[in-house]
């Protein structure tokens, strides 16, 4: 158990909007403004505006004095990782596991179909009037693997299950086994890459997997595979994956890019063989009562004492 002194709540919306929200906090909406709801010093329990951005994310940081937890709305956490020097020690920093897995799988999968039976070429092929019949490649009976096997990988597979697949391979950080099967560490993808179609990422964007997709990454890759990217633009070089591309030995279907949001003129626009959607994986109607389900169990636990979950680490 342990005791609350600071008792004000950051939320980045209203909290009449969220059920089941435990009494004696003092709820504050803060979704980014300019201005702060309240004193930061007087915050216990950070909620990070979702999709804002790391500048935002971190600003109040510093003054935080009293936080006791910071919760971010997204699976990945490397929007807040700057700002977390600025914070007292034992600050617990919690993801958004449980809320995004149905939503980025979902699309996950929609990328992977839409690339294979060439929706980008039958949505120009509308827009001109033409009608582009042909032989196209299907999702059954393709070798696919996932690179990022937590609950989103584990959430992609589930959706996989359906269509018929050869094999699914699963990649993580270290092997372990599961009720589907073995997960592969990530140092066996050298091994595992040249048997894949269709390539998944899901990791979360860490040091050990900034820049993974790169050349050695890509030159395994067997030709004509399908490399989709529903991680952060960060896990794959850019110039790499533009270099295959642009040879047409690789296809690609990428939510999230480097740079992001994807400027005008860059030549990942153009590149051949290429579905590119703007960092869309968790931005559905899902979204929204799953976080405030999340919320509501995590400050239920927090005002009782209680430990909370999704820690993903603990700060010194």
């Amino acid at each position: 158990m342990t005791s609350i002194s600071a008792t004000d709540v950051w939320l980045p919306f209203a909290a009449d909007e969220v059920e089941g929200l435990p009494e004696g906090l003092d709820y504050r909406l803060w979704d980014g403004g300019e201005e702060y709801p309240a004193d930061p010093a007087r915050c216990a329990f950070y909620v990070v505006p979702y999709m804002k951005g790391s500048e935002i994310a971190v600003r109040p940081l510093k003054a935080m004095g009293s936080v006791q937890v910071v919760q971010t709305l997204s699976a990945g956490i490397d929007h807040v990782e700057p700002g977390l020097g600025l914070l007292p020690a034992g600050v617990r920093l919690c993801n958004a596991r449980s809320v995004h897995e149905a939503s980025t799988a979902e699309l996950a999968i929609a990328l992977v179909l839409a690339s294979l039976r060439g929706f980008p070429g039958f949505v120009e092929g509308q827009a001109k009037e033409e009608w582009r019949s042909g032989f196209y490649p299907a999702l059954a009976d393709k070798t696919v693997l996932v690179v990022g096997y937590g609950s989103i990988g584990a959430a992609i597979e589930d959706r996989l299950e359906p269509f018929e697949c050869a094999r699914v391979v699963r990649v993580a950080r270290s092997a372990r086994a599961t009720a589907r099967g073995p997960v592969h560490a990530i140092d066996e993808l050298p091994a595992l890459l040249p048997e894949a179609d269709v390539v998944i990422l899901s990791t979360p964007l860490n040091p050990s997997t900034q820049g993974l997709v790169g050349p050695a990454f890509l030159a395994a890759m067997r030709d004509g595979a399908l490399l989709v990217n529903v991680a952060r633009g960060g896990v794959v070089d850019t110039g790499a994956l533009l270099s295959e591309l642009e040879s047409g030995r690789l296809r690609a279907a990428l939510d999230v890019t480097d740079p992001e949001p994807l400027p005008a003129g860059h030549p990942l626009w153009h590149a051949p063989h290429t579905l590119i959607t703007p960092h869309v994986g968790g931005s559905t109607s899902a979204f929204l009562p799953r976080a405030k389900r999340l919320l509501a169990r995590q400050l239920t636990s927090f005002a009782a004492g209680e430990p909370v979950d999704n820690v993903v680490l603990t700060t010194g």
